[in-house]
């Protein structure tokens, strides 16, 4: 786990971004998904990236306008007994001073009489509007009130705004030890692929295999999957977000596997793999198979300082798009099929996102007009695929699908840290090359 001094270290860094505001961050609530019965509890990823407190209804005051000492306040659930024999234990007032660095705390319920005094003195206000409805009249109110004495007392905060644009910036790019717990969420998800490689045979289930692959993640010590396991047999997999795993594994089928666990501290792996059910590649299934494992090694050589995700994307999809136009499964001048956006029923999804607390995490990709550059210390996933069905409707003057090439679908994942010399690429275990699967 990563140590309380990184989360120290995370609020200085914001401190110094904005001075003389105060950022209001609350936590995440639990979430009930029917009668009285909650889902597991999810922190929010800005309020756990900036204090490690892993409890709902809790809000963090970041002031860095204050002097040292009184700058990071906590409101938290106090201990309760009562409630703590059905829940679980709290850390409370005291254990959110002592355990996690807080200069001061305070009951929840004290939120809205407090929050007035501690921003008196700001210059801004940092708040996500239309996130926390529990806590947003209390904030705009508060603030309001400010505004109201500022005629006579001045001093009111100038303005409200959002505290994502900074702190998902400083999220953007990891530090040593977030990518610590990447590598580490990556090895176990890759373990989690090969052992679902060496099982997979006809006659399974879909689900056979999901239970193997989330039982190796709970085995490893990992919270468990970090998104919905997508385990697609056949023609299943060209449903990108296919999750209800509950088809027979039939021989001659590819099987295609997009899951990745999560990590107790929230980091995730997002890993794709395509294994033919059997063994062994159709030659339909092994030529497209090629050109997906030919994109993605294009697009991971893109990954270098400098470059951006729309760069990496456009590396794999000229490969892709000259693949498909060889195969006959589209026709016409490469550039123009790709300005066209007319390979868009066969591939249609960009290449990659960004990694971390969040599976599809924070960053902005562009600044403006500007592409985002790519920096050591961030981490995206390459993901090419190719899905050939009829689902889409066929551009004008592209060519009719034949039957041998429908219910293909093919994406290969890896989690890639950018790095000064180019990429680290954390999912190597899980091997993907035509040689090592059939090897099986």
């Amino acid at each position: 786990m990563i140590d309380l001094s990184t989360y120290r270290k995370r609020r200085e860094r914001f401190y110094a971004q904005f001075e003389g505001g105060a950022a209001i961050i609350p936590a995440a609530s639990l979430v009930t998904h029917h009668a009285d019965c909650e889902h597991r509890f999810r922190q929010d990823s800005d309020f756990w990236y900036l204090t490690g407190f892993d409890e709902p209804d809790a809000v963090a005051l970041l002031l860095p306008f204050r002097p040292e000492g009184e700058r990071f306040v906590l409101f938290v659930q106090p201990e309760d007994p009562s409630l703590e024999i059905w829940h679980g234990s709290r850390f409370g007032i005291e254990g959110a001073v002592r355990e996690f660095g807080a200069d001061v705390a305070h009951p929840i319920e004290e939120f809205s009489g407090r929050i007035g005094n501690y921003l008196e003195g700001c210059e801004s206000i940092a708040f996500r509007v239309g996130r926390h409805p529990k806590y947003e009249d209390i904030v705009l109110g508060a603030w309001a009130a400010q505004l109201d004495l500022s005629a006579r007392r001045g001093g009111a905060a100038s303005s409200l705004v959002a505290p994502c644009p900074l702190l998902h910036q400083l999220r953007l790019r990891k530090e040593p030890e977030e990518l610590e717990r990447m590598r580490l969420a990556a090895r176990i998800s890759a373990e989690a692929h090969e052992l679902a490689r060496e099982a997979i045979r006809p006659g399974m289930n879909e689900r056979d295999v999901q239970a193997l692959i989330e039982k190796h993640f709970l085995e490893q010590g990992a919270r468990g999957p970090a998104y919905g396991s997508i385990v697609a047999a056949g023609e299943n997999a060209c449903i990108l977000h296919y999750t209800a795993n509950n088809a027979p594994l039939n021989a001659g089928d590819l099987l295609l596997i997009d899951a990745g666990c999560s990590l107790e501290d929230y980091y995730n792996a997002d890993i794709t793999r395509t294994f033919p059910v059997d063994g062994s590649f159709s030659s339909e299934q092994r030529v497209l198979y090629e050109i997906v494992f030919a994109a993605q090694k294009a697009a991971i050589s893109s990954v270098y300082p400098g470059n951006n995700a729309d760069g990496v994307h456009q590396a794999a999809l000229r490969v892709l798009v000259e693949g498909l136009l060889g195969l006959g499964l589209l026709v016409g001048d490469i550039d123009e099929v790709i300005e066209r956006g007319l390979y868009r029923h066969l591939y249609m999804h960009r290449t990659g996102h960004w990694l971390g607390l969040d599976v599809h995490d924070v960053g902005a990709y562009r600044l403006g007009e500007q592409p985002k550059n790519l920096e050591p210390g961030m981490v995206l996933t390459v993901e090419p695929g190719l899905y050939i069905s009829d689902r889409l409707p066929i551009p004008e003057g592209q060519p009719e699908i034949d039957d041998c090439w429908k219910g293909i679908g093919i994406r290969i994942e890896d989690d890639v840290l950018v790095t000064e010399k180019g990429a680290e690429v954390f999912t190597n275990a899980a091997v993907s090359s035509l040689e090592q699967i059939e090897k099986k």
